[in-house]
């Protein structure tokens, strides 16, 4: 285990340090959850068509902005391990001794970093609009936590797709295809009880859909959540433990 451990927090070192001399992806992906907020949320606040319980709808809004971007900055990682591939890094690090599982888990981690900068995007624009946040310590370390488990999930399952599809160009394909799906087919934007009764069964089998309830209710003073945390927490857990085996299984063809 402290192999492990030392081994995948080498590897995130690596990729913070690759984030760090060029900031500007953590600078452009800022803008979307400004216009969603403070355009498409402040609009459709004034629409009064969808019911948000004992909230408004830009509090409503706010977790799901954040659970899209970091679904958004995520879902593409996969990109960045195919170009290490064409580069060669992803050869030197098979040959290396260090162990499959830490490499991609090191990977997931540095993609969580790019999560809790988000998730620091989203609380400043927050309390610029004025959304009632709970302050508490345990909600915010909550909120991180599901942050760090949310982009594991998305980097890990965009790293399978890396695997599989081998080139960028399909992989941007794919990622466009299934982005919009996830985004829609949860609770972000909407409850699900205004969901068709079909539409309903495909977000309850989505974990978008937990990341977004569970960042509900530790986010937002008054936000209701479906599900108690430790349902939504051991979900997310057990989505990204199946995920992370499968791309520890793929990640050696990805040098073929």
């Amino acid at each position: 285990m402290r192999r492990f451990l030392r081994e995948s927090f080498a590897v995130a070192r690596i990729e913070l340090i690759k984030l760090t001399r060029d900031p500007t992806e953590l600078v452009s992906r800022a803008v979307q959850p400004v216009l969603w907020l403070v355009v498409f949320g402040q609009v459709l606040a004034h629409v009064h068509g969808i019911y948000t319980g004992e909230v408004g709808y830009v509090s409503f809004l706010t977790p799901g902005i954040l659970a899209q971007s970091v679904l958004f900055s995520a879902i593409f990682y996969g990109i960045a391990v195919i170009w290490e591939r064409d580069l060669g890094v992803v050869h030197k690090l098979l040959v290396s001794p260090a162990l499959r599982a830490s490499l991609v888990f090191g990977k997931a981690v540095s993609a969580g970093f790019r999560g809790l900068v988000q998730a620091v995007v989203i609380y400043l624009i927050a309390l610029a609009t004025q959304v009632s946040l709970r302050a508490d310590a345990g909600a915010i370390f909550g909120v991180l936590g599901a942050v760090l488990l949310g982009s594991g999930i998305f980097s890990t399952f965009s790293l399978v797709i890396a695997c599989i599809v081998k080139t960028r160009e399909r992989f941007m394909g794919i990622g466009q295809v299934l982005t919009m799906p996830l985004f829609f087919a949860s609770n972000a934007i909407y409850p699900l009880e205004l969901m068709p009764r079909w539409l309903r069964i495909v977000a309850q089998a989505n974990p978008l859909t937990y990341l977004v309830d569970l960042l509900r209710g530790l986010m937002i003073r008054g936000g209701e959540h479906v599900h108690a945390y430790a349902t939504d927490f051991a979900v997310l857990l057990a989505v990204f433990c199946v995920l992370l085996a499968i791309a520890v299984k793929l990640y050696p063809t990805l040098a073929e």
